[in-house]
């Protein structure tokens, strides 16, 4: 389908790719997320984060943006970050682009709920505290 974009990529996000690939002359809105690495979780200091991908993960993740941009009519790109990521990094970007900022914001949110249950990436968390955990296994 044309109307999607989909990478896994171990190199530093742009949100740029995603906006530009989903923006069109009738678009009256894009929508973007982008999942920043925080510096804590459950009350726990995290210094940063490993994220590690099944071999056909762009596969699911082109299924995710293919799913929305037939149910909503709109297109859709989103980018994930694999290998090491500190605090601040971006590690998931998607966007939806739309006549009007309601249907994209609903969307762009539906895109995100979709990656974070169907794709296979995993996330290691490094605590300040030296201990490191798998979180969703």
């Amino acid at each position: 389908m044309s109307d999607v974009y989909a990478a896994i990529s171990a190199d530093p996000l742009d949100g740029s790719t995603v906006d530009e690939f989903v923006w069109r002359s009738g678009s009256g809105a894009v929508v973007s997320f982008q999942g920043i690495v925080r510096d804590h979780d459950g009350g726990r200091g995290v210094v940063s984060l490993d994220y590690r991908a099944h071999p056909e993960a762009e596969r699911f993740l082109r299924e995710c943006c293919e799913e929305i941009a037939t149910r909503s009519g709109l297109r859709v790109a989103a980018e994930h970050r694999v290998g090491s990521l500190t605090i601040g990094d971006p590690a998931l970007i998607a966007a939806v682009a739309a006549p009007h900022r309601a249907e994209a914001f609903e969307a762009c949110a539906a895109l995100v709920d979709l990656i974070k249950t169907k794709v296979p990436i995993w996330k290691r968390q490094h605590f300040a505290d030296g201990v490191s955990e798998w979180v969703g296994l």
